[in-house]
């Protein structure tokens, strides 16, 4: 359905776009200070040391973890943040002449090995 001119508001004056404007500006410094707030405070408790460890480190030997035990998610997680790109190449055929082709790092080939005989351990 076309819009309706009658629907259509009349230009803001300039003051009125001035003030609007100066209004975003102020909710948007108020933004960026709250979470450059946030940030800091996460970074300051990420070193804070438990024992020989920082938390940073003790959630990271967690979320590996969660990993080796199978969860994708926790994989994920560690893929995205070492921001590592596929690059050992998996091909598998399927019928018909379809390719798939998937990359994948070493270190998550390595990963991903390491899953596959503990599943077959446990069945």
């Amino acid at each position: 359905m076309a819009g309706r001119k009658e629907n259509l508001k009349s230009p803001r004056s300039t003051e009125e776009a001035r003030e609007r404007g100066r209004k975003g500006g102020v909710a948007s410094g108020q933004a960026r200070r709250k979470k450059r707030a946030l940030r800091e405070y996460l970074e300051a408790r990420l070193e804070i040391m438990t024992g020989d460890v920082s938390t940073a480190e003790a959630i990271t030997a967690a979320l590996v973890d969660k990993a080796l035990s199978g969860d994708m998610r926790a994989y994920e997680t560690i893929r995205d943040t070492l921001g590592q790109n596929p690059r050992q190449m998996v091909e598998t055929e399927v019928s018909g002449g379809l390719g798939l082709h998937h990359e994948v790092t070493p270190v998550v080939g390595a990963l991903l090995a390491r899953l596959a005989k503990e599943e077959e351990g446990q069945a």
